[in-house]
């Protein structure tokens, strides 16, 4: 396979070793994020936590993709969009039963946790950025991660407006934002499922 016209062998190992190292550090946000939420009282966090179990899956099923062929790819994103639309709907759920039940989030631990959260996916962001123009099962997992820098971001925000105004209200105002950022890039993600399945013509169309 030396010389082939894909590189194929090098470029496997390559994003499997991307991959792990993406999961490692969603798995683990996730545990953390969800904990600190849950404690918290925070929606926000909680929908990013979730967000981050579902990245993990993402990338769990990019990782299982990776050497197959694109019929396998596509049907792995296809996979990693319909979790996003899941985990969507489940902050949005979230969000109209503390509207009906009440929380008191703290403002603080949400900042701080919001801090590392940002921290992590901006890690993750910079190293998919090569690869936000790849193959489908990678972009879906660039998508994913790009929302959740978004989301983090939403955090903080929240975190701030809860501080300032003594109020859960933005809080459930940016989880439900949160929730529709989700909801669209699961979306996002079919709809260019769908297109990379297309036919077409390449270098490796004739290894």
């Amino acid at each position: 396979m030396s010389g082939s016209c894909c590189d194929i062998e090098v470029k496997t190992q390559a994003e499997k070793k991307l991959l792990i190292t993406l999961l490692s550090i969603n798995a683990t946000m996730f545990v953390l994020e969800l904990t600190v939420g849950i404690i918290s009282e925070s929606t926000a966090l909680i929908a990013d936590s979730l967000d981050m179990f579902g990245d993990a899956m993402v990338y769990a099923v990019g990782l299982y993709a990776v050497g197959k062929s694109l019929e396998t790819k596509a049907k792995a994103a296809y996979l990693n969009g319909i979790l996003q639309i899941i985990l969507g709907t489940s902050v949005l759920l979230d969000v109209m039963r503390r509207l009906v039940f009440g929380s008191e989030p703290d403002s603080l631990l949400m900042v701080v946790l919001g801090v590392v959260a940002l921290t992590a996916n901006l890690i993750c962001f910079a190293l998919l950025m090569k690869h936000r123009q790849g193959e489908i099962h990678l972009r879906s997992t660039w998508i994913c991660t790009r929302n959740d820098v978004i989301a983090n971001v939403g955090v903080l925000i929240a975190a701030g407006l809860v501080a300032v105004y003594h109020s859960p209200l933005p809080d459930l105002i940016i989880a439900f934002l949160i929730a529709g950022v989700v909801l669209y890039g699961g979306i996002q993600i079919l709809r260019e499922a769908k297109q990379s399945t297309k036919p077409s013509t390449s270098c490796c169309g004739s290894c």
